[in-house]
Order: structure tokens, then sequence, then C-alpha cells
């Protein structure tokens, strides 16, 4: 109860709460006060401006944000004035319905945030098709829809300037509390009683949570100059929180073991509960500070465990006396991890206190190079003009769609609303089928949820201010969730359609029928067109993901190899492969799910696909074990025993690419050829470790090839 009554008031700090108040704001004060000067038409026209312009106003860096709506407001201004005039002709509005559904769906080639202003452009269409203009009344209509935008444009950016920081602490108090979801997972292989393959699947399943919002922290802090910069006291709270962030990310990832192993030989002891409650009450911890930067509330940290690790270390240590022919050494190291991993959770900690402190820390990485720049060249959507792009393919579905929905809704005298089934098509009809899928799935059922609440709420309740409030609320909570519950934004719009309607004087029984009517058509043809026309299943595309997740090892590995061989690692450059490590690894795994969702015949290599997924994901693990231990070690002179076992895994891991990309070349002979010691032998206790690391590194290594050959084949 009381975990369910804190996300409660979360919502209520959260960013997409903000947005639908904003939302809410925006698009009915305009209708409030053209209804309060008997201009109720006008002001709708105005709100609908605002609607439009909203849908691209998703969380990000302001510049962005700013451009997205520009460039809507300019589609919408063109969209709504073509339409003006070809509304005239059912043959010719067919004819623009076919040409923007494909040319709007063709944004996607410039990223989601395009792909928004594409909806909008279509949303502008659907809403103005059927309201009848007369010609002379075209441009002045479609210049108060630009206006409407231009006001919502303004709220937007006024709230920014009000609050510049807000965005980047909800995204990075989520992604901290996600991190404490991952931890709490990964502590879970220390329980005896805990499944390791389905424990595995969960983990991988967090790890795209995380990633996506390390993602979404990057774009909004490394693209706000205001944040970046060092003399701003917040933006390098925030900046440094976020660093030790992802490098925390890394302590947990590197805390890979042989959990069975680990089971089979401490399992007797309390040593493993020990180390599974300790992770928890970590976990704990993050999703406490986590929360406390999401809501701008101070923190002091309440994790008090240095007497449990001290109680630990003594534990391990009286297991080394009673084990004095086996090395402990495994143990040692997960307690460094762990000793480490609080270290930097008190440093978050630290940076968001009450108090004021000065922060010693310096910043000098280049944080461009860590987030992406998506080009506007004219050529890339040129270039995408056949049926060798999955997008042109789906732009292609998306207008055969809309124009068999227009024919329909044009052929049937039942609906009064007939862009009703062609906003649901635009809007249900996805790249991806699994998406296509789901979105039909929660479109239909919550439009017939909400059209229960709906007749529910209008049948018992007839005060006008009532049902006002109630309009409101359901307005609020449809804007809120959006983005992130489709299905309960869908269970809200409905009944607040209905109410809003009902306020026009619609007989709500009629209305609900011709919503659900209207739904279910579009939906039907959405995933009809997404079955039929040019279908692109993720089988086809894993072999990209496959190859991407296992390049990207490879120059993990390589970073650590030269580490070993004696060269000095740039740090930046590091970090650059870590990183490119975990988006391909949320990539693959995010697609084999997409896969999971499609029809069953078109699912190959569903189970060779999974291992290679975990085993990847225990190989990058690893290497990120290796990486804590070399690259902390600047200067150390390494056996060539152990220069020998990663050059070995490096040329495994080279021969597995070639079998998904031909001409690969390995740079692990140069390794060699650049270390320049000779003679040392396999001595030290730790060095002992690390040659005993590399040998399962090469195991591993071994079954990727073969998952691989498997899938290949």
């Amino acid at each position: 109860m009381k975990k369910q009554s804190k996300e409660v008031r979360l919502f209520f700090f959260s960013q997409q709460f903000e947005d639908g108040i904003r939302i809410t704001l925006a698009v009915l004060l305009p209708a409030l006060i053209g209804s309060f000067l008997n201009e109720f038409g006008l002001g709708l026209t105005f709100s609908l401006g605002a609607l439009c312009t909203s849908l691209v106003d998703a969380p990000g860096p302001i510049i962005h944000r700013k451009n997205s709506m520009f460039f809507c407001l300019m589609a919408v201004f063109l969209v709504t004035i073509a339409t003006g005039f070809a509304r005239q002709s059912n043959f010719i509005m067919g004819i623009e319905v076919f040409l923007f559904s494909f040319f709007f769906s063709m944004f996607n080639v410039y990223g989601q945030r395009a792909a928004l202003v594409g909806s909008a452009a279509l949303l502008s269409m659907a809403l103005t098709m059927d309201k009848p203009v007369d010609p002379w009344q075209v441009v002045p209509q479609s210049f108060i829809i630009f206006c409407g935008g231009i006001w919502y444009m303004t709220i937007s950016l006024l709230s920014y300037r009000v609050r510049p920081y807000r965005a980047a602490q909800r995204a990075l108090g989520e992604c901290i509390r996600e991190l404490g979801i991952f931890l709490s997972i990964k502590a879970k292989f220390y329980d005896a009683d805990t499944d390791l393959d389905e424990n595995y699947r969960q983990l991988v399943a967090q790890q795209i949570v995380v990633n996506e919002k390390q993602d979404a922290v990057r774009e909004l802090m490394f693209k706000t100059r205001q944040i970046v910069k060092d003399t701003t006291p917040e933006g390098r709270r925030l900046v440094l929180a976020f660093t030790d962030t992802v490098d925390l990310f890394e302590d947990m990832t590197a805390a890979y073991y042989d959990y069975s192993m680990l089971r089979a030989r401490y399992g007797q002891s309390s040593i493993l509960k020990d180390i599974h409650a300790l992770a928890m009450e970590l976990a704990n911890e993050l999703d406490n500070i986590g929360a406390a930067i999401f809501s701008n509330d101070s923190y002091r940290i309440k994790l008090k465990a240095d007497e449990t690790l001290l109680q630990l270390k003594k534990k391990i240590d009286e297991q080394a006396a009673n084990e004095l022919d086996k090395s402990n050494l495994i143990l040692k190291k997960m307690l460094v991890n762990i000793r480490k991993m609080m270290q930097r959770i008190n440093d978050i900690a630290i940076y968001f206190e009450s108090s004021e402190k000065k922060f010693n820390k310096e910043t000098k990485t280049d944080y461009a190079q860590f987030v992406g720049h998506q080009s506007l060249d004219a050529k890339i959507f040129l270039n995408n003009l056949n049926f060798e792009s999955a997008v042109f393919k789906h732009s292609f579905r998306v207008g055969v769609a809309c124009i068999i929905g227009f024919v329909i809704a044009k052929s049937f005298a039942y609906s009064q609303h007939s862009y009703w089934i062609l906003m649901t098509i635009a809007f249900m009809l996805k790249p991806a089928f699994s998406l296509t899928k789901q979105r039909n799935y929660e479109r239909i059922i919550g439009t017939l949820i909400g059209g229960v609440i709906g007749a529910t709420i209008l049948h018992f309740i007839d005060n006008k201010d009532i049902l006002f409030a109630l309009m409101v609320l359901l307005m609020i909570a449809t804007y809120s969730f959006q983005r992130v519950k489709y299905f309960v934004s869908v269970i809200c719009m409905t009944p607040f359609i209905l109410i809003l309607f009902a306020f026009l004087g619609v007989g709500f029984v009629e209305l609900i029928k011709e919503r659900v009517f209207d739904t279910v058509i579009g939906c039907v043809i959405a995933f009809l067109s997404g079955y039929l026309l040019f279908p692109i299943w993720e089988s086809a595309q894993l072999h990209t993901y496959l190859k991407n997740m296992l390049q990207a090892n490879y120059k993990y590995l390589y970073k650590v190899a030269e580490g070993l061989a004696g060269k000095v690692v740039n740090v930046t450059d590091y970090k650059l492969a870590r990183k490119e490590v975990y988006v391909n690894s949320a990539n693959l795994s995010a697609a084999f799910q997409r896969m999971l969702s499609e029809p069953k015949s078109t699912q190959k290599n569903k189970t060779e696909i999974h291992q290679f997924v975990v085993l990847n994901h225990i190989l990058f693990s690893n290497i990120a074990t290796l990486a804590s231990t070399v690259l902390h070690q600047k200067g150390k002179v390494y056996p060539e025993d152990v220069i020998r076992s990663v050059r070995k895994v490096l040329g495994i891991l080279c021969d597995t690419l070639n079998k998904l990309e031909h001409n690969f070349t390995s740079g692990a002979e140069q390794i060699l050829i650049e270390y320049k010691h000779e003679g040392q032998l396999v001595q030290s206790a730790d060095d002992v470790l690390l040659k005993e690391q590399l040998d399962f590194v090469y195991r591993l290594s071994k079954d990727i090839g073969k998952v691989t050959e498997a899938i290949v084949n």
C-alpha cells in the first residue's frame, strides 16, 4: 500500500502529468472563451491548432521541441488549406488522403520526432476533411488553426523558461529508479530459490528500459547548453550525477559470476543470502534517491551498511580460513564491487543534499560524442523511395490502408464522423507489426471500456457542472497517459469525447455505437494491412541486430585488450565503446521481443536467438568485470599468457562476425605485436583470477560462435 501511495504521489510530479495539464489548458481554454463570446466554432477551430501542435511536443531537448513545433505549424497550415479545397470533391479528397498519408509517413526516415510532425499533419487532415467550409473561408480557417498552434507553442516554451531543469531532473530520477529495479533483479541471482533462466529474461528486459532512460537523459542534458555549462550549479549537479549513474550501471553489469557455481560452492553458508540482502538494500536506496530527484526534493542518504559490509567481510575471511585449499578471490571481488557501488550511490545522493556543496569532480568529457545527431538532408528521403526501404513499405501501406478507410467511410451513411475511421488507421498502423497488433488490441478494448464508463456517467449524472469537472479530469488523464500508457489514455478518451458531444447536444447512445463501429473498422483495416501489405517481419531484420551486437562486444573487448597490452586507453573512447554495447544489446533484445509478438509462422530460430541474447549479455558483463580490473591499474605489466588468452577470444569473435558479415578484419594480431614484455609468467593471485575470467570468456565466445552458426545455417 505504501508503494502504491508513493507511485500515486510521484505521478503528480511527473512530466506526463504536467503535459496533461498543459495540453488540457491549451485545448480547453480557447473553446471556453469562444463559447462565452458566442463564437464556439471559432474557439474549437483555434483549439484544433493547439491539439495538433501538442502532439509533437514530446519530452526532449528544448531546441528539438521548438523546431518540431515550428515545422508542425507549417505542415498543419498547408495541409488544412489543401484539405479545405480538396474536400469539395470526394475524388480529389481521396487522392489527397493517399498522397498525404504516404508522404507524411515517410517522415519516419528522419526519426521519431519528425514522425510525430507527420502524425500531426494527418490528424489535421482527418479533423478538417468533414468540416463544411466555403472556399473563401479555407485560408482564414487555416490561419486560425495556425494561431492555435502558436498559442500552444507559447505556453510550452514559457513553461520551460520558468523551470528549465525540471525535465532533466525527472528524466534522471526515472533513470535512477529503473537502475534500482535492475539491481534488485540482479540481486535475485544470489537467492537459491530464483530460477536463473527466468531471471536472465527479466534482467535483459529491464536492461532495455534502463538503456531507454539513459538515452533520454543524454538527449536532454547533452543537447541543452544551459545544463552542460560547468558554470551552472544545477546543470553541473545533474551532469555529475548522471555520469556516476552510467558508471554505476557498469559496476552492476560487471557483477557477473557463474551463479550455478556460486550456489553449489557457497550455498550452505549465509554469504550469498547476505549479498542478496545488501544488494536489495542498495536497490531500495536507489529508488529513494531517484524519487527525491524526480520530485525535486532534497535528500539525505539513509543507507547505513558499513557494519553489514564488515560482517560480510568477516564471513568471507572465515570461509577462506576453512577452505585453505581453495581460492576465495571471487568473493573478495564481489565485496570490492559492492563497496564501489555503495560509494557511487553515496556520491549521487550527496549531489542532491539540501546543503550547498562544491563539487570537486572535473567533467572534461566531450558530451557531444555521446548523443546522436539526425540529419535532415533531403537525400535521405529520396534514397528511401524504393521497395528496399522498410519506411517506404510502411508509408505505402499507410497510404493504401487510409484510402480504403476513406472509401468505406464515404460509402456508409451510418457514420456522421467518418474521420474517426481514418484517424484510427493512421495512428494504429505502425512500422512494426507487433506494435500495430498491440495498439489495435488496446484501442478496441479501451474504447469498449471507455464507452461503458461514458454511458454510465451520462446516464446517472445530469448536473452540467459535475459533467464539466469530470470531462476536464478525463482530458487531463487522456493527455497525461497518451505517451506512456496508451490503454489507459484510450479508456479515458472515450468518455471525455462522449461528454463533450453531450454538451453539443448529441445523443450519447448513438454516438457510442458510432464510435465503437468506426474504431473496429479502422483497427481491422490497420491490422490486415500490417499483416498482408508488404509486411516486414523482425526475423528478417535480426541479422543486422546480431551483427551490431557482436561488433560492439568485439570493440569493447578490444579496448580492454589494449589496456592489457600496456596502451593508455582514452577514457572517452572506452565509454563510447561501452555505450555502443548497451545500446546494441537493448536494440537486439527489443527486436527479439517484437518477434515473439508476431505470427508463429514468421518466427525463426527463436531458441537460438534467445541463447545469443543471453550469452552476449553474459559476455559484456564479463568484459565489464575485466575492464574494472584492467583500466583502473594503469601501467601494470600483464603476463604473456593473459595477452594470448584475450587474443584468442578476439579471434573467435572475429570468425563469428565473418559468418554474419564477410571480410570483417580483426586487430588481435596487432595487440601481440605491440606487446613489449616477454617471459613473464602468471604469478600473482589477481593474475590467476584474471586468467580464469579470460578462460571463461573464451568458452563463452565459442558458445556464441556455435549459436551464431546455428542461426546462420
